[in-house]
């Protein structure tokens, strides 16, 4: 409906300027016509503010609009995290059912129940939904050894709270604790992975936020500070201490602690105590996986191939030995069947009965054996691979607080191949581009030059380690009304502030003057369209950037659509441009042509100078585009230019592939190692 009313408000702004111009173009203005006509576009103008200010939800609709945003996310997270289950299983639907129990504590901690599994659950042993959901508060710790499953644990829960959810309950989102910056509050931390990793923009997101519909479940506080020198975790561990005290202070409506749920290795944790970690927090410790599951998951996997018999028979020789204690984690379990899935000798482990060894046995064939298991249309070889990747892992691992980073993020990516290097290479892209832009204006070449030089130094200072400017376009979110609304509200602007000029200045009362007339007429026109042009095309970005989001950034899908709207905007001003200068030159000259006729003259005009406005504006709005607006995706372009032969030019695709693979993983708009044991042990191994 509000559409409708829209349209009838153009229509009669459309009215009131066509009666303007058979006025000015014939009989003039008469003295009582002028307020007639402006108090048209005012009543229009102010009628559209009306309907724009009660089409804004009132405060007590923000509950039923937060559930709605709800919805939504939740689609998402089950979307993002299913896959990302999916990858962390090996590619397979196969899952371990495993074992947690509750860890005695002496700090205040919730009841909850004393042990539980993933799923199948028992009246004993509840499955993790129920567990969760029996834990009075609901606040759970996750802790195990390293590849014990803890990131499986909550991505099983979480999925399950999806599936079973009400409305009214909060949406889990799980977030990277490496990301958190320790200064920020925790409600700004959730909001910005809504819009980092959901596409959501920032007054949705703190809506979500505010209205307590998001579970944070925060994954990984034995990533948030470095392991001291004999690789042990460091007890002040500074960050992580700083988050639990972040934790300990949120409260769900001031009465309540916070709901959430946390993950860490038990070591870590550990080594926090004796002093108070989460409190009102149950802590649930991940159990080895006994051998006669790992004997079923190892057989399910591999299809019972005699191949593996005598590796299973061992197992289930001596189920307490060493062997079987080291594959006692779903990761190494995971590890193992990919490394034998098709080729190899399964029995080779038989020879590794400890873990360091073993690790290293089964890394050291990770790559060529995940590389022999996946469709490779690109030819990728093992060891461009292995090089490629560990060029990525020794970049992760420095970083100003000395602890390894998890996330490959393509726009942040450029100081790896030499910061210099890249912002000069970005400087001179930038400089090339405006140069060839404006080299169509017909200006001198100094004059271009300086406008290249500028554009360059624009692009070298300061440069884009953390580009804001990075914008997604959602097709969806309905851009043909606001659109519609811009050019209305932005034609009657401009069409009222040419009419107060014209008259107050007393333009409008040289009756007998066609120039003048023709002169107010055509800065009315050219000024309301160009208005209009830009308030439409504000409007319909604003509403793609402000809409509830369409799909889950992706890595590559950021780059793109910083390309695609610096590209529209750039469009955007360059036809704005031209049709100012077009339509305004076209039309002085179609009404100095009188002795001609006005229709001739006009159609000269608009024939040589709609095209010279073309030349001009065009160049001008791509070269906006180009130099200001795609500066990370230039950037990145710039970075892909200085990394050739250590890393491959189609870097994302490349990347892609490998998380087809099993070697990384999706996690928002960033890439992450499969597992931190492998990011770890290909920093340490720079050759195959």
């Amino acid at each position: 409906m509000w559409q409708f009313i829209c349209g009838v408000c153009l229509v009669l702004i459309v009215a009131s300027a066509t009666f303007t111009v058979r006025q000015l173009l014939h009989d003039g203005l008469k003295a009582d016509e002028p307020a007639g006509l402006l108090a048209l576009p005012v009543g229009v103008l102010g009628f559209v503010a009306a309907v724009l200010a009660l089409r804004r939800p009132i405060e007590g609709n923000d509950a039923e609009l937060a559930r709605g945003w709800a919805r939504t996310l939740a689609r998402q997270i089950e979307t993002s995290e299913g896959m990302v289950r999916r990858q962390l299983l090996g590619a397979d639907t196969q899952r371990i059912n495993l074992a947690y129990i509750l860890s005695p504590s002496t700090d205040r901690a919730a009841s909850a129940p004393a042990a539980g599994r993933t799923f199948d659950g028992t009246d004993t042993l509840p499955a993790v939904l129920d567990y969760y959901k029996s834990t009075r508060p609901r606040r759970l710790v996750i802790t195990g050894a390293a590849g014990a499953g803890k990131t499986v644990l909550a991505l099983e829960l979480m999925l399950t709270l999806i599936e079973n959810r009400a409305e009214d309950d909060p949406v889990p989102v799980r977030i990277p604790l490496a990301q958190w910056d320790t200064t920020q509050p925790l409600t700004t931390l959730l909001a910005q992975r809504l819009t980092d990793a959901y596409d959501w923009p920032p007054k949705l997101a703190a809506g979500l936020v505010y209205q307590g519909l998001v579970l944070p479940v925060l994954d990984g506080l034995d990533e948030m500070d470095p392991l001291r020198d004999d690789e042990t975790p460091d007890p002040d561990a500074p960050r992580a201490r700083a988050v639990l005290e972040a934790l300990n202070a949120y409260m769900n409506g001031g009465l309540d602690a916070g709901p959430l749920v946390l993950t860490c290795r038990t070591a870590h944790y550990d080594a926090l105590a004796p002093t108070p970690r989460l409190t009102d927090a149950a802590h649930v410790s991940i159990a080895p996986v006994d051998t006669e599951h790992a004997i079923t998951y190892l057989r399910t996997r591999t299809g019972n191939s005699p191949r593996w018999q005598p590796l299973l028979d061992q197992l289930h020789a001596q189920p307490t030995g060493p062997l079987a204690t080291v594959l006692s984690t779903p990761w190494r379990l995971c590890l193992t069947a990919t490394v034998y899935y098709s080729t190899g000798d399964p029995a080779e482990l038989l020879n590794h009965p400890t873990a360091v060894d073993l690790d290293q046995h089964l890394l050291a064939r990770y790559i060529p054996a995940a590389t022999a298991n996946t469709p490779n249309p690109f030819q990728y070889r093992p060891e461009d691979i292995h090089r490629w990747l560990h060029h990525l892992a020794h970049h992760l691992r420095g970083t100003t607080t000395g602890t390894p980073s998890i996330d490959i993020t393509l726009h942040r990516l450029w100081p790896l191949a030499g910061p210099t290097r890249v912002r000069a290479t970005d400087a001179a892209l930038a400089a090339l581009a405006t140069a060839g832009a404006t080299s169509t204006l017909g200006i001198s070449t100094s004059t271009i030059t300086a406008i290249a030089l500028i554009a360059g130094a624009v692009a070298f200072f300061p440069p884009p380690a953390n580009p804001g400017r990075l914008t997604r376009l959602r097709p969806r979110a309905g851009l043909a009304a606001p659109l519609r609304i811009g050019l209305g509200v932005g034609l009657a602007a401009g069409f009222v502030a040419v009419l107060l000029a014209v008259f107050v200045t007393g333009l409008g009362s040289l009756a007998g003057h066609g120039g003048a007339r023709g002169l107010g007429l055509t800065v009315a026109l050219t000024i309301g369209l160009g208005t209009g042009l830009l308030v439409g095309l504000t409007a319909a970005l604003t509403a793609g950037l402000t809409g509830e989001p369409t799909d889950v950034a992706s890595p590559r899908g950021i780059i793109r659509d910083d390309i695609v709207c610096g590209l529209t905007v750039g469009l955007g001003v360059g036809f704005t441009v031209a049709l100012e200068v077009g339509f305004t030159a076209g039309l002085l000259t179609g009404l100095s042509w009188l002795t001609y006729g006005r229709i001739t003259g006009l159609t000269v005009g608009l024939t040589v100078w709609l095209p010279f406005g073309l030349t001009v504006g065009l160049p001008v709005g791509l070269t906006y585009g180009l130099a200001y607006r795609m500066s990370a995706a230039r950037r990145y372009g710039a970075f892909l230019l200085c990394s050739r032969g250590r890393l491959p030019f189609r870097l994302g695709v490349f990347l892609d592939w490998a998380v087809t693979a099993g070697l990384l993983r999706y996690s928002g708009p960033a890439y992450q190692f499969r597992h931190r044991e492998l990011q770890q042990w290909l920093t340490q191994h720079p050759h195959a």
